[in-house]
């Protein structure tokens, strides 16, 4: 097989795996032969959410844990003129930030998670009376 052949063959096969596709989805993904492209199971969402909001449950009692002696033990050898007084109190500083973004981090995706069920479902009983009146249509132009 000359360049120019191979070439023209690998273009080909390219141009097939990027060519737009409607109504279908690659086989790999689940989707395609008049399934439905998106697929959200509600049982998987429900224990996604509940694992981000029981992980912040326990991360804001556990991440607090230690918050008030840490500073009492920074202030005490910042007082003392110790050096690390002042090291101790910007590692408390910085992990009470951390801490806080990581319990922001689980509960938006607790919310989201929730917001996009609640959301999902209005989408497919709107979808549903729709189609309900596209059919009735359907009868009357029959």
């Amino acid at each position: 097989m000359s360049f120019d052949e191979e070439w023209a063959e690998l273009r080909a096969a390219a141009a097939q795996r990027t060519a737009m596709r409607l109504n279908s989805a690659a086989a790999q993904g689940g989707g395609g032969g008049g399934t439905s492209d998106l697929v959200v199971n509600r049982d998987d969402l429900g224990r996604i959410g509940n694992d981000a909001y029981d992980l912040r449950t326990r991360l804001s009692k556990d991440g607090d844990h230690a918050r008030t002696t840490t500073f009492d033990a920074a202030i005490a050898l910042t007082n003392g003129e110790f050096a690390s007084g002042s090291a101790l109190l910007k590692v408390n500083d910085r992990w009470n930030t951390h801490v806080k973004t990581l319990l922001d981090a689980c509960s938006q995706i607790s919310n989201h998670l929730d917001y996009t069920k609640a959301l999902h479902s209005k989408d497919d009983v709107r979808i549903g009376g729709e189609m309900t009146s596209i059919s009735k249509l359907t009868e009357y132009l029959k």
